[in-house]
């Protein structure tokens, strides 16, 4: 039941229909006790500050879940970031602290990477694909790299955007062997970190049929459940990996940012 006392939480988005967060991380809330519920917000990106601003003002504003188009944008108005939000510049989780500064962390790396793990695959010494190199993707390129893939290829239509990520994952990762390349033959998984596959007529985010047999293909958008891409992936015979996954890999400790003021890295 909603009170006096509950706990507001958000999740800024545009458009919003399309976000799974809200009902998965309400039950576990309900079910572990906390007094807090997860509303989303459809807030477009020029209203966003205006928007982030005011939910600091209300003291019993938790924090707030960052999706898309806001990632990006999102560090600029944090009063402090993680290491690995600042090292990404990207953040998707918000947590207002007692005296209403707002500080930002980045778990869709690590959870899209758990997300794997729990399924049972292996990445240290893979050869990856990823496209995009916006939030998300370069969130996920860190995470990728933490755990010791071999070579890590990003594919995005702005190459100096591309080439900005990888500067910085090279300045972190020197044994990674990072390229800026468009073409995902020669690799043993290949993810999509782009909006592509969003809405229906989206193009495909790379050419499914340049895929190797054997390799895996993996997917950061959760609604819809099976896209474009997955499902030409399944048509050549290649296992895929959902985007539920990164959410289910994260879950743990999106709750526990959003619910306790804990040592802050």
């Amino acid at each position: 039941m909603i009170t006096g006392q509950t706990r507001t939480l958000v999740i800024l988005a545009d458009p919003i229909a399309h976000v799974r967060t809200p009902q998965v991380l309400n039950p576990r809330l309900e079910a572990e006790g906390v007094d807090a519920v997860l509303v989303p917000l459809e807030v477009p990106p020029e209203a966003l500050e205006a928007a982030l601003r005011g939910l600091a003002g209300a003291r019993n504003f938790a924090g707030a879940v960052i999706t898309l188009p806001h990632k990006t944008a999102v560090p600029a108005l944090c009063d402090a970031l993680s290491d690995r939000a600042a090292a990404a510049q990207s953040v998707n989780v918000v947590r207002r602290r007692r005296d209403g500064s707002l500080y930002g962390d980045l778990l869709d790396g690590e959870g899209f990477v758990r997300g794997f793990e729990q399924t049972g695959v292996t990445l240290c010494g893979k050869r990856v694909f990823l496209a995009g190199a916006g939030g998300a993707a370069s969130a996920i390129a860190f995470a990728l790299a933490g755990r010791g893939v071999a070579a890590l290829t990003i594919a995005n239509r702005s190459a100096a955007k591309a080439g900005a990520l990888i500067a910085r994952l090279s300045a972190r990762f020197p044994d990674v062997a990072f390229t800026a390349a468009a073409d995902p033959a020669g690799h043993d998984i290949a993810i999509n970190g782009t909006s592509l596959g969003l809405r229906p007529g989206d193009a495909l985010p790379f050419d499914p049929d340049r895929l190797d047999p054997g390799t895996l293909v993996a997917e950061v958008i959760m609604q819809p459940a099976t896209t474009a891409l997955l499902r030409a992936a399944t048509a050549r015979g290649l296992t895929t990996h959902p985007g539920r996954h990164m959410l289910e890999g994260q879950l743990t400790e999106l709750l526990r940012f959003l619910t306790h003021e804990e040592d802050e890295k």
